[in-house]
């Protein structure tokens, strides 16, 4: 029996063939596409623009008035009085002498530290995932309670930091009451609790670098520090500036662990820009100051990415020449 196919069968069947036998998208998929992406980024620009814009643009506003705390809609226009008075401010400029001091010791200690321990857990042994996991830690634990941890670590009367130290034969260290030990105790804190970060990117950073340059270094007889030197540091470097860069502006802004620790103390060795706003603005009460301060510290971070932005381009430069 033949079987005859219908018309509709052959107009499907035409189509079909058709189909495959074109080539390429449809004219209008390109634009499409385009607007598929707009789509998808259009919810973190309107983040930006109505919680960051917005909000800076507010902040500059209101660094131009005398603005009060008690009185935070009548403020008056007072020009660019209050970058004047910052500027002729001793107190303005030891804090930003403390935040230098505070963002340097941290990055430098956090990049140390994390590199080598990203470096010993990038090593084949036995537990290493278990290990891996407890080094990760510290960055998983919340900022105010590794504060109180360390709170109680440091406590003059019965803190484990101090009995350890009078095991040893020294006295008591008031390590948040003296200002010998304000900002030691600061940075210590500050690093035991971000170090993880810089461990976990590093750890990505070293996978990275291909196997066959170790073999080639192991041929050579080359020890493991020279081979460090020659061959991971160049591929890990470009990630260190960027976590150097990161660890910059975030040291430059933080506020929970040093306002819980010292509060600015003891007299105001810690005192960095951030808790001089905090303080400025609810205990002085002079929310227009507040605001001027913060946007100086806004250009002092730009000054820290511009700082990277061209000691990178200057190393892609050299690598470029190499």
């Amino acid at each position: 029996m033949t079987i005859t196919p219908t018309l509709d069968g052959v107009d499907q069947e035409i189509s079909r063939g058709k189909r495959i036998k074109g080539s390429g998208p449809p004219a209008n998929g390109p634009r499409r596409r385009g607007w598929i992406a707009y789509i998808f980024i259009a919810p973190a620009v309107i983040y930006l623009a109505v919680f960051v814009l917005a909000a800076l643009a507010k902040g500059i506003a209101l660094s131009f008035t005398d603005t009060r705390l008690l009185n935070p809609s009548g403020g008056n226009f007072v020009g660019a009085d209050n970058y004047k008075g910052l500027i002729t401010s001793s107190q303005f400029w030891d804090s930003i002498a403390v935040t230098l001091v505070y963002t340097v010791a941290t990055v430098f200690f956090a990049l140390i530290i994390g590199t080598a321990a990203a470096v010993l857990v990038n090593r084949p042994f036995r537990g290493r995932a278990l290990f891996r996991a407890i080094m990760t830690l510290p960055y998983a634990v919340p900022t105010v309670a590794v504060t109180l941890i360390f709170i109680w670590i440091y406590n003059k009367e019965s803190g484990v930091l101090n009995m350890g130290v009078e095991a040893l034969g020294f006295g008591q260290v008031g390590w948040l009451t003296d200002p010998s030990f304000g900002m030691i105790s600061v940075v210590l804190t500050t690093v035991w609790k971000v170090f993880p970060f810089v461990m976990i990117v590093m750890l990505a950073a070293l996978q990275s670098v291909p196997d066959e340059l170790f073999e080639a270094t192991r041929v050579d007889g080359a020890d493991g520090l020279s081979a460090f030197r020659a061959i991971v540091l160049p591929h890990i470097l470009p990630t260190v500036r960027i976590v150097a860069l990161l660890m910059t502006i975030w040291s430059i802004r933080r506020f929970e662990i040093i306002y819980l620790l010292t509060g600015g103390g003891p007299v105001k060795t810690t005192n960095t820009l951030v808790i001089n706003i905090y303080n400025s603005a609810f205990t002085g009460q002079k929310l227009g100051v507040a605001a001027a301060m913060g946007v100086l510290g806004l250009f002092l971070s730009l000054g820290a990415a511009v700082i990277f932005s061209f000691l990178e381009r200057r190393g892609a430069k050299k690598e470029g020449v190499a």
